[in-house]
């Protein structure tokens, strides 16, 4: 995170390197998706279909998401008249609304959790998702048009191209090329590598975007720092009820990491497009818990929190 917003500063404000910023910046945004499918195959090499089953505890971190995003809806009727206040009530609610990270898995691995469990729970997640957009948008803004249909489309591309394309690959090299897996599977690390290459160059764009926002003052603080209490509050509800059946590490991850990218997509294109700080910003508050919790783990052996 820390050589990502590096880079993007010297790039954003040393004008001699104006031209080569204008040939990479494309070129690195189009590497975020080959290097999400490319660290999931990975990932999923190693997954064990047994662990590939529904738990109880993904429908009750469903309840607890789907409770949440219903409180904000609450609050966003209350406070409807005073434009502020919505606006960072907004940025809140499609933080917890959002979808559970594919890359999820990733750092679900390297802190000592099931990659099947939480495969599971992705595709449960987004399921949910398609029903409840439509559901609560229409609630938060009165212009939101989202059908179930449209809303089911574009969750269902999300899902295949991101989750079950590099899941199916993943399995049927495993069948036919099981000596190159074996292989692959002895560089334990290779998918939390392309994991922090791409969380480099998503800090660079959240940074951008903040600093071209045209938000200022205590709006602008708001909506960066009210994410930091939804994220605090996601990973310790979810690692809770986690403990309840022995996989707290597992909970933790599937209700605090978020596919942010949908969130800003949807806040975009149905809710009020400044409101897509409040999920640009969570990305840079989960991975500093991500970090922190890889960093425990390595230090002491196994997780505190």
């Amino acid at each position: 995170m820390a050589i990502g917003a590096l880079v993007y500063e010297l790039f954003a404000h040393i004008q001699a390197l104006d031209s080569v910023s204008r040939i990479m910046g494309p070129l690195l945004t189009d590497w975020l998706p080959i290097g999400l499918f490319l660290l999931l195959y990975a990932t999923f090499c190693k997954i064990k279909i047994s662990e590939m089953k529904p738990r109880a505890w993904h429908f009750v971190i469903q309840l607890v998401r789907t409770s949440f995003a219903a409180l904000m809806v609450l609050m966003i009727s209350l406070f409807s008249e005073n434009a502020d206040v919505k606006l960072v009530l907004e940025g809140m609610f499609i933080c917890f609304i959002c979808p559970t990270a594919a890359a999820v898995v990733v750092v679900t691995e390297k802190l000592g959790g099931s990659i099947g469990s939480l495969t599971m729970f992705t595709i449960i997640a987004n399921i949910v998702t398609m029903f409840i957009i439509p559901l609560f948008f229409p609630m938060v803004e009165r212009s939101a048009d989202i059908t179930f249909l449209s809303s089911m489309l574009m969750i269902l591309r999300n899902v295949t191209l991101v989750l079950v394309a590099p899941l199916l690959l993943a399995l049927l090299s495993r069948r036919i090329i099981p000596n190159f897996v074996k292989r692959l599977n002895n560089h334990k690390d290779i998918g939390f590598y392309i994991w922090c290459v791409n969380l480099s160059i998503v800090t660079g764009i959240t940074l951008h975007n903040i600093e071209k926002s045209s938000i200022t003052g205590w709006v602008l603080w708001l909506l960066l720092t009210a994410p930091l209490l939804v994220c605090l509050i996601q990973f310790s509800l979810g690692k809770w009820v986690g403990k309840f059946w022995n996989d707290s590490i597992s909970a933790g991850q599937a209700l605090g990491q978020k596919n942010t990218v949908v969130g800003i997509w949807l806040t975009l294109a149905f809710l009020n497009p400044l409101a897509a700080i409040s999920p640009g910003a969570y990305v840079l508050w989960q991975n500093l818990v991500n970090g922190w919790q890889i960093w425990y783990k390595e230090k002491h052996g196994h997780l505190k929190w």
